[in-house]
């Protein structure tokens, strides 16, 4: 049986959706294990078999997603870079909620490019769970990275006291000096959560971003302990749980100005237990696709 991604919540047209989907099939950035240009067709495919409904019970079935496909592939990383900055700035113009599966955690410097150029004028912030800081200036002498999206993001678009950074437990030496530095950022650490509970955590992430016009949401899935998420390139062990993170999300969507996310880092190679990363991955989707329920 030929069954289609999304199931009955897909549509063709852009005009009728509540969501737009754009892949980035793209690991050339990945430092350590790559797989990550698989996940957004292995993600797709598990949107086959989930129905539109959320873990807790909400339904969704009025929802339409709209899936533009994936961004072509080029060998040329500068010219690959600018068709999915240009490709994602058109989902955004469409002023649909836009989310973004990558592919490593690199293609969020192209996506933050768009974001900030769609809210021209407009006070914007960025929330990211991660592992690792993502703050070094060059690794492995590249700008660009997976270990540097966030510092072109600080160079870029944005002021470090506009970035909140959640779950982070592993650090080079020139991400702590970073931190020594601004420490207007928003740093909630693995072991902060551990203490203190996620409830705590979205309170101070609540008040950090108190009066913004609009927030992007960036998601590496390796935020999650290696125990629920195997399948990433870099598996850092004290991470958070899956509840965890899906409540987090849950009202984060529900409470701050959220237009748009990416997911990074999933890689279905390395995900050898019945691809129970990109499950993990289709089920936080799955969790802000029922915010769109009438």
């Amino acid at each position: 049986m030929n069954i289609p991604y999304w199931r009955e919540i897909y549509t063709t047209s852009i005009n009728q959706a509540d969501v737009c989907v754009l892949g980035i099939p793209f690991d050339g950035a990945a430092s350590v294990g790559k797989g990550a240009a698989l996940a957004p067709d292995v993600i797709r495919n598990c949107t086959k078999v989930l129905p539109p409904v959320n873990s807790a019970g909400t339904r969704f079935p009025e929802v339409r997603v709209y899936d533009e496909g994936d961004v072509e592939f080029s060998l040329d990383w500068g010219k690959f870079f600018e068709q999915v900055e240009h490709e994602a700035l058109k989902l955004m113009e469409s002023g649909k909620f836009c989310i973004f599966i990558g592919g490593d955690h690199s293609v969020t410097i192209p996506l933050a490019k768009a974001y900030a150029q769609y809210n021209a004028g407009r006070k914007i912030g960025f929330i990211h769970f991660d592992s690792h800081p993502d703050l070094c200036n060059e690794y492995e002498d590249s700008l660009w990275s997976h270990a540097c999206p966030l510092k072109r993001v600080v160079d870029e678009q944005i002021a470090p006291r506009d970035l909140a950074q959640i779950g982070i437990r592993s650090y080079e030496s020139e991400e702590l000096d970073f931190y020594q530095a601004h420490p207007e950022l928003l740093l909630i650490k693995a072991q902060d959560i551990f203490k203190n509970g996620y409830q705590e955590a979205i309170e101070q992430i609540i008040a950090h971003f108190k009066g913004y016009d609009a927030i992007y949401l960036t998601l590496d899935i390796d935020v999650l302990d290696p125990a629920y998420a195997p399948g990433t390139g870099t598996p850092e062990a004290g991470g958070l749980s899956s509840r965890e993170l899906m409540e987090l999300i849950n009202q984060l969507m529900d409470r701050l100005p959220i237009t748009a996310m990416d997911l990074v880092e999933i890689s279905p190679s390395l995900d050898t237990v019945n691809q129970i990363t990109s499950w993990a991955g289709a089920k936080i989707i799955y969790e802000v696709l029922a915010k769109f329920a009438l």
